[in-house]
């Protein structure tokens, strides 16, 4: 009966240690899920959010030294020809197309997709309205190309930078809520760690309970021969 009982106690704590194994493996799994997505969480932030802020900056410095560059040039009867300030604005064009084609290669949510297609449109019209600028000024009219700049091309510049300002939002937005589920995601690693601490030393002082509890009672130490 003894040896009985001993088995017995012996086969709940292989059960136990076998509980124990699959709340390990089983949240082991869960926590490595956890933190492949805050890898991916912190990778986004830099990739898709980081990275073309900084190039939204870009893009505004651009579009700014283009504004500036014509005005400069219809304003003063100094400074650069018609063929290099077209040479220049080529170049600051070449620039902005570079800086949307990487923006555009980010994950973007559809709102940013819309955007950053309107944003677009409005670098494309704005450029044509620049070269219709420089044609005016070679045939020898500034004055008109002075009222284009300061009438159709204000307003479409304020267009342009409009769409810039709201893709800025738009990322503020979505890197808000991908910090959000980052901090989410640590906060149910910590909480499955605990919880794997606390089962490990409740199961462990259960299992010690079993392993005393399953001692062989004292021996008869009388010799069997006296029996």
């Amino acid at each position: 009966m003894k040896w009985s009982f001993v088995i017995q106690q012996k086969v709940k704590a292989a059960l136990l240690l076998c509980c124990i194994m699959l709340i390990i493996v089983g949240s082991t799994l869960i926590s490595r899920n956890n933190i492949e997505g805050i890898d991916k969480s912190f990778l986004s932030i830099y990739q898709d959010r980081l990275m073309p802020a900084i190039d939204i900056v870009y893009l505004s410095e651009n579009l700014y030294n283009k504004r500036l560059l014509l005005e400069k040039h219809l304003l003063s009867d100094q400074g650069l020809t018609q063929v290099q300030v077209q040479e220049q604005l080529t170049r600051h064009n070449s620039t902005i197309d570079s800086l949307i084609n990487v923006f555009s290669k980010t994950h973007l949510v559809d709102e940013e997709s819309k955007s950053l297609f309107a944003f677009r449109k409005r670098v494309q019209e704005y450029a044509g309205i620049e070269r219709e600028i420089i044609r005016l000024s070679k045939a020898g009219d500034k004055k008109a190309g002075q009222a284009l700049f300061e009438g159709t091309g204000a307003s479409t510049f304020q267009s342009t930078i409009s769409r810039l300002n709201e893709l800025t939002r738009i990322q503020s937005v979505v890197g808000q809520e991908l910090v959000r589920d980052t901090h989410t995601s640590v906060a149910r690693f910590i909480n499955l760690s605990n919880l794997e601490i606390s089962l490990a030393v409740v199961i462990g002082l259960m299992i010690l309970a079993l392993i005393q509890s399953a001692k062989i009672i004292k021996p008869d130490t009388q010799p069997f021969y006296l029996n």
